[in-house]
């Protein structure tokens, strides 16, 4: 009975194994599947910046934009102002 269960286990780990880089790609992050190199190259360091700083490239430029606005919005205010 050990011995059938053993090879069923086998049997499930030797084809589950061939998708096992797919699936860890694809729990990283929001990959699309496509075939496109520039798309792949993305995606790759996509994995790389979540991997180091705990969010996406998509977080980074909203931050980035966000301090933007915030300061056009002060500039504009203080302007407002003095007029």
């Amino acid at each position: 009975m050990i011995k059938l269960k053993l090879t069923i286990l086998f049997i499930i780990f030797i084809i589950v194994s061939g998708c096992s880089e797919f699936a860890l790609l694809m729990s990283g992050s929001s990959i699309a599947i496509s075939q496109n190199a520039y798309v792949k190259a993305y995606n790759g360091m996509d994995v790389l910046t979540i991997m180091a700083t705990e969010k996406d490239i998509k977080k980074h430029i909203y931050d980035k934009g966000k301090k933007h606005v915030q300061a056009l919005t002060r500039i504009a205010n203080d302007k407002a102002i003095r007029d």
